[in-house]
């Protein structure tokens, strides 16, 4: 497994148990231009203009208004990503071309919907848990 890590710089807003909501200074790993980059931080700006906050492990111990470093491991933002996008699109994909043979264009339809609604429940089903696991979470891992 790869061990490299996404890192972004940003500032402690709040303090929740051993968690800390940091605001942070660009959105993904700044990489956009470079082989390899995903284009990801051009994507979010062209949706969210305003700050982005993230919940991320406290394990430095900072305190609110500390500028901190956040990282995660970079294998997870795409894990996530593939997750929350890829799974649901082929669900709907893979649930037309079964409904197409049964009922036509109104089967495609309503396969589509079905594939889609089982694609989010296992996504959330998947979302909730992986929440507790420790590989993939953002943390802080200095003072910057």
């Amino acid at each position: 497994m790869n061990d490299e890590l996404i890192t972004v710089r940003g500032v402690v807003r709040a303090l929740e148990g051993g968690d800390a909501l940091v605001e942070v200074e660009q959105g993904g790993c700044g990489r956009c231009h470079e082989e390899g980059g995903c284009g990801g931080q051009q994507l979010t700006q062209m949706f969210c203009s305003g700050p982005k906050s993230y919940r991320a492990e406290n394990t430095i111990g900072a305190d609110v208004g500390d500028r901190v470093v956040v990282a995660t491991p970079s294998g997870s933002v795409r894990r996530t990503a593939n997750l929350a996008y890829g799974v649901p699109l082929m669900g709907a994909i893979g649930g037309a071309l079964i409904g197409t043979p049964v009922g036509g264009d109104p089967g495609a339809v309503v396969g589509a919907i079905c594939g889609l609604v089982a694609a989010l429940g296992y996504v959330r089903l998947r979302s909730r848990l992986d929440v507790g696991g420790v590989r993939s979470r953002p943390r802080l891992v200095s003072h910057s």
